[in-house]
């Protein structure tokens, strides 16, 4: 059996609860002068998490082997909801047409990449946002708002494609809900319920899925 990606959601009262977050990969040499060179090794950054932090009943449990079993261990990817970041806005704001830039029109392409970006200025980082939940997208072209029959987008990669080339210099805009692309991190889980009941949690660790 060949890798697959399943388009299914880990189940989100558990991952609300989970604890992870953003990594990055830096080589740090210390030269003789004790001074530091840094060199990021990951163009990326990489979410990690740990489901079992988010478990809290037997039920929950079984809901979790169920899924690993589903996904066959690491084989097959899913999506996964980070309640701190799945939003193209901050999490406790309403998604807005104008919350992302995607692209200045060239006046003949009418595809573009999903992005989130964070920062701003020179050293702002723009994220590919490749699982989008599709009821959620909303785009603009200079500012205006486009009804959903004017565009389509493919929530398996992220990509929106109008119905119509913007002019060129058009500057297209989108707000969205996501998830991160994931699969568990490990093909055993252990589960111990006498340490469960007394307060220690299984470790369940997942991983974000590059491109």
């Amino acid at each position: 059996m060949g890798s697959a990606f399943h388009e299914v959601r880990f189940p989100t009262g558990i991952s609300r609860r989970a604890s992870g977050g953003p990594e990055r990969r830096t080589e740090i040499v210390t030269l003789a002068s004790g001074a530091e060179e840094r060199n990021s090794r990951w163009a990326d950054s990489r979410r990690r998490y740990d489901a079992g932090y988010g478990i809290r009943s037997l039920d929950e449990i079984h809901a979790v082997i169920a899924f690993f079993e589903e996904r066959r261990g690491r084989l097959h990817g899913f999506r996964w909801k980070d309640h701190a970041d799945w939003k193209s806005c901050p999490p406790l704001q309403p998604v807005d047409a104008l919350d992302q830039r995607l692209a200045e029109s060239d006046g003949a392409g009418t595809e573009f990449q999903l992005v989130k970006r964070y920062g701003s200025g020179l050293f702002a980082y723009a994220r590919t946002i490749a699982k989008p939940v599709k009821e959620t997208v909303r785009v603009a072209v200079d500012g205006r708002e486009l009804p959903s029959a004017a565009f389509t987008i493919d929530a398996t990669t992220g990509r929106v494609r109008l119905a119509t080339a913007p002019r060129a210099g058009a500057l297209i805009t989108a707000g969205f809900a996501f998830d991160v692309p994931v699969r568990f991190d490990t093909d055993r889980l252990v589960i111990d319920l006498e340490a469960f009941a007394a307060g220690r949690i299984p470790s369940v660790p997942v991983v974000e899925i590059k491109p």
